[in-house]
C-alpha cells in the first residue's frame, strides 16, 4: 500500500531533479521514509539528466536489490538505456536488456527505440538488427534509427534495403539515408537520392541541405553544388551556420575560393567549423598566407580551435616556411592541450621539417604516445628534404616493422631521399616493391623520381629508357627535370628530346626554353641562346623571375636579382663585395656556366654576385644576430655558383645558413652543405 505522503516527497523529489540540484535531492531521497517507482525514477532521471551515468547505475541497481524490481517502468528501462548509450556502458546495457525480456517490455516500441540506439553507438549492428527484427509493430522512428545504425556501421546495402522496403517515409529518413550515403562516401548516389527526395516533396532541413553539398565537394561537382547552393536559397536555408558551412568546404575543394569567401563573409553566424573550413581551404589551394591571416581574426573574433583548425594553420606555416609563427603555433598547442590529438602532432612534425628544424621534428616525434602513418610520412619526408638519405631508409624500415603501411605520399620522400644521395640500385628495388609488396600503383611523381634518380647521377641514356618504357607520358615536372640534369652534364641530344616533349606538353611554359637555354650557353651556343630568347619573345613566353626572401622582426623582405629596391641595399651591396673577395681569397671560382648572357668575364661576375639568394644571405649577416641561423627561401632551385659561393660564407662567417629552394633544403655550415653537393 501506497504511503500517504510519498506523493508529496516524489514532487519535492522530481522538483531537484529537474532543476540539476542534485545535492538536495539526494538530502530528500535519503529521508523520504517510503520510496516507490517515481522517487526511484526521479533519481536515476536527475543523475542521467546530468551526464553522471555511473550514479545513475548505481541507483538503478540499488533499486532492483530493495525489492524495486516490481515498480520498473517504462520511464525508468528509457532512462536507464540512454545512459548506457551515452556512456558506452554495453555490458550494463546488456543487463537492462535482461530486465526488459524478464519484465515483458521486449515487444514496446519505446523499449525498442533505445535498445537499437545503444547497440548501434557500441557497434554491435547484430543486435541492434535482431532487435528490430523481433519487434512485433515497427513504427517510423525505428525504421529511421535503424538505418542510422546500418550506415553507421559502413553497412550500406543493408539500410537502403530497409529504407526501399520502407511504405511510409518522413523527412528524417531521407535526411539519414542522404547522410549516411555522405559519410560513407557514396556521394553520387548521396546527390542522387537528394533529388529524389525533393521530387517526391519531402521537406529539407539544413542537415539535408549540409549533406548534398558536402557530397558534391567530395565529387568536386561545384555545378551541381551551385544548383543545390540556389535551392538552399530559395527555401530559406541559407542563412543556417551547417549550410554555409558546407557550402564553403564544396567551393574550397573546388578551387572556387571567391565563391568561398562570398558565402562565408555572407553568413551572419560563424562557428568554429565555418573557420575551419575557409582556413583548411586556403590552406590546401596554395593561400597559406590567408589561411594565417583568418585564424588570427578567428582567434580576435572570440571563436576557439579545435585540432583541425590549428592543425591546418599548422600546416600553412610549414609551406610558407614561416617557423616564427609556427612555434607561436606550438605553443598554443601546449597551453590548450591541443597538441595531445594526432592531427595537431603530425602537422607540426611536419612544419619542423619543412623549415629546416628536422632535430625538433625528431624530437615531437620520439615524444608522440600515438603514431600513425601519417606521422613516420611526416619524418620520411623531412629526412629526405634534408638529403637523410641513411636516415630516411632506416625510418622506412622501422615505419614498416612496426606495422605502419605506407602510401604513396611515403614513397615519394622515400624515393627523394634514395635520388639525392645516388642510391640508384635502392631505388630502383623501392620502385618495384612499391606496387609488388604494398599494392600501391605508381604516380607521376614516383616516375619522376625515378626519371631525377636516374638523370641526376648521369645515367641519362636509362632515364630515356625508363621514360620510353613508362605507361604514360612524363608530366611537365618529369620532363624538366630530365632537361635540368641534361644541362648539369652538358648533354644536348637528350636535352633537345626533353625539351622538345616540354613545350609540345605545355607551350607557354618557360622551363623548357629556360633550362634548354642554360644548356646552350653553358656550352658557348650563344647564337642558339638568342635563337631561343626571340622564340620565347614571339610567343610571349616570360622566364618565372627568381626570387629569394628573409623574415627579419617579423617582415618578409624579397630579393631578386640586381634588386635595389631594399632600404638597406646600399649597405647589403657593400656586404656582397667585401664577402666576394674574402672568398675568393679562400679558394672560391665564380662559375661562368650560370651567367646566361653573351658578356664579358668581369660582367658576368657581377651578374653571379648579386643573385638573389646572395643579396638576401648578405642582409642576414648584417641583421640576423650572431649564433642564430640565417634562413633562406627560394622559389627556384639554387645554382651551381651560389651553392659553391654560400658554402665558403658560411665557412669564413661561422654562420649556419639555411636555403630551402623548389626542390629541398640546404644545410651550409663550416663550408660544407647538407646535400653533399648533389642537388
Amino acid at each position: 500500500m501506497r504511503h500517504p505522503n510519498v506523493y508529496s516527497w516524489n514532487i519535492v523529489l522530481s522538483a531537484y531533479s529537474k532543476c540539476g540540484e542534485l545535492g538536495k535531492m539526494e538530502e530528500v531521497f535519503g529521508r523520504m521514509p517510503v520510496k516507490d517507482g517515481a522517487s526511484w525514477n526521479a533519481v536515476i532521471g536527475g543523475y542521467g539528466g546530468e551526464g553522471l551515468g555511473s550514479d545513475a547505475v548505481r541507483v538503478y541497481m540499488m533499486m532492483l536489490e530493495s525489492g524495486g524490481g516490481l515498480d520498473l517502468s517504462r520511464i525508468t528501462i528509457m532512462t536507464m538505456l540512454k545512459v548506457a548509450s551515452s556512456e558506452g556502458g554495453v555490458a550494463v546495457g546488456r543487463q537492462i536488456h535482461g530486465h526488459v525480456v524478464k519484465f515483458g517490455f521486449e515487444g514496446y516500441a519505446f523499449v525498442g527505440c533505445p535498445l537499437m540506439d545503444m547497440y548501434s553507438k557500441a557497434g554491435l549492428l547484430a543486435e541492434a538488427k535482431k532487435v528490430f527484427d523481433l519487434m512485433p509493430e515497427r513504427n517510423l522512428v525505428m525504421c529511421n534509427n535503424m538505418i542510422t545504425g546500418l550506415l553507421r556501421g559502413g553497412m550500406v546495402e543493408d539500410s537502403k534495403r530497409l529504407f526501399d522496403g520502407m511504405v511510409e517515409r518522413d523527412s528524417i529518413s531521407w535526411t539519414s539515408l542522404i547522410t549516411g550515403l555522405t559519410h560513407n562516401g557514396l556521394h553520387r548516389e548521396a546527390v542522387d537520392r537528394f533529388r529524389d527526395m525533393g521530387a517526391e516533396g519531402f521537406g529539407m532541413d539544413q542537415f539535408t541541405f549540409g549533406s548534398a553539398l558536402t557530397a558534391c565537394g567530395g565529387m568536386l561537382a561545384v555545378k551541381e553544388g551551385k544548383q543545390i547552393h540556389g535551392y538552399s536559397i530559395r527555401t530559406d536555408h541559407m542563412d543556417n551556420v551547417y549550410v554555409g558551412s558546407a557550402l564553403v568546404d564544396l567551393y574550397c575543394k573546388c578551387n572556387c575560393i571567391s565563391y568561398a569567401e562570398e558565402v562565408f563573409k555572407r553568413m551572419s553566424d560563424k562557428n568554429v567549423i565555418s573557420w575551419t573550413a575557409l582556413i583548411v581551404g586556403y590552406g590546401q589551394n596554395g593561400f597559406s598566407e590567408d589561411a594565417v591571416r583568418v585564424f588570427c581574426e578567428m582567434q580576435r573574433c572570440g571563436v576557439d580551435p579545435d585540432e583541425y583548425t590549428l592543425g591546418s594553420v599548422i600546416s600553412s606555416c610549414g609551406n610558407l616556411a614561416s617557423l616564427e609563427e609556427g612555434t607561436q603555433f606550438h605553443c598554443q598547442a601546449l597551453v590548450s592541450g591541443l597538441i595531445s590529438f594526432i592531427t595537431v602532432s603530425n602537422a607540426l612534425v611536419t612544419l619542423y621539417g619543412k623549415c629546416g628544424n628536422i632535430e625538433e621534428s625528431d624530437k615531437l616525434f620520439s615524444e608522440m604516445d600515438v603514431k600513425d602513418a601519417v606521422t613516420w610520412t611526416a619524418l620520411v619526408s623531412g629526412y629526405a628534404q634534408f638529403g637523410k638519405a641513411d636516415e630516411t631508409i632506416n625510418l622506412f624500415e622501422n615505419m614498416l616493422s612496426h606495422g605502419m603501411k605506407p602510401d604513396g605520399v611515403t614513397f615519394v620522400g622515400l624515393l627523394s631521399a634514395c635520388s639525392r644521395a645516388g642510391l640508384i640500385e635502392k631505388g630502383q628495388g623501392y620502385f618495384k616493391s612499391m606496387l609488388e609488396e604494398h599494392g600501391i600503383k605508381p604516380t607521376p611523381d614516383h616516375h619522376t623520381c625515378m626519371i631525377d634518380l636516374l638523370s641526376r647521377a648521369g645515367r641519362l641514356e636509362q632515364a630515356k629508357d625508363f621514360i620510353n618504357q613508362m605507361p604514360y607520358s612524363p608530366d611537365a615536372i618529369g620532363w624538366a627535370t630530365l632537361l635540368s640534369s641534361c644541362r648539369f652534364y652538358k648533354n644536348i641530344e637528350i636535352g633537345q628530346w626533353a625539351a622538345d616533349h616540354l613545350s609540345e606538353l605545355e607551350p607557354n611554359n618557360p622551363a623548357s626554353y629556360v633550362l634548354l637555354t642554360s644548356l646552350y650557353a653553358a656550352q658557348g651556343k650563344w647564337d642558339h641562346v638568342a635563337q631561343l630568347r626571340r622564340g620565347m619573345r614571339d610567343m610571349g613566353v616570360k622566364k618565372e623571375p627568381g626570387f629569394s626572401w628573409i623574415k627579419y622582426k617579423g617582415k618578409v623582405h624579397i630579393f631578386s636579382a640586381d634588386d635595389m629596391s631594399n632600404p638597406f641595399s646600399d649597405q647589403i651591396y657593400a656586404e656582397l663585395e667585401t664577402l666576394n673577395k674574402k672568398i675568393i681569397r679562400e679558394g672560391y671560382l665564380p662559375d661562368m656556366n650560370y651567367a646566361l648572357h653573351d658578356v664579358n668575364e668581369a660582367e658576368k661576375v657581377r651578374m653571379l654576385n648579386h643573385h638573389s639568394e646572395k643579396l638576401a644571405i648578405a642582409f642576414g649577416l648584417l641583421f640576423i644576430p650572431p649564433g642564430l641561423p640565417i634562413r633562406i627561401v627560394k622559389n627556384l632551385r639554387v645554382c651551381g655558383d651560389c651553392h659553391n659561393a654560400t658554402k665558403f660564407i658560411s665557412k669564413i662567417t661561422q654562420r649556419e645558413i639555411l636555403v630551402r629552394d623548389s626542390a629541398r633544403y640546404h644545410l651550409f655550415k663550416n663550408g660544407i652543405c647538407s646535400c653533399g653537393d648533389f642537388w
